[in-house]
């Protein structure tokens, strides 16, 4: 099994002291070095990304509605 540890503690960590917080001055360094890391999308990948998750959002509304408004009718056939 993948998540097998074989008996050890997977997520214990010894490196570090156990409750220890980092100063703020760093936490924003360590961020800001992140951040540089990161590989921005384009202006055009941005807008085509978006448009996709739009589309995507209204098929599903529109699966869902129609779903909703079949089981309605069905529902009111039976019992209504």
């Amino acid at each position: 099994m993948a998540t097998d540890t074989r008996g050890d503690a997977a997520t214990e960590d010894k490196g570090k002291p156990a409750g220890k917080r980092t100063a703020p001055a760093l936490f924003v360094r360590q961020v800001a070095a992140e951040l540089r890391k990161v590989i921005w999308p384009t202006r055009s990948q941005l807008i085509n990304y978006t448009l996709i998750s739009l589309v995507f959002v209204l098929i599903m509304i529109g699966i869902v509605s129609g779903l909703d408004w079949g089981l309605q009718k069905a529902v009111f056939a039976v019992f209504g």
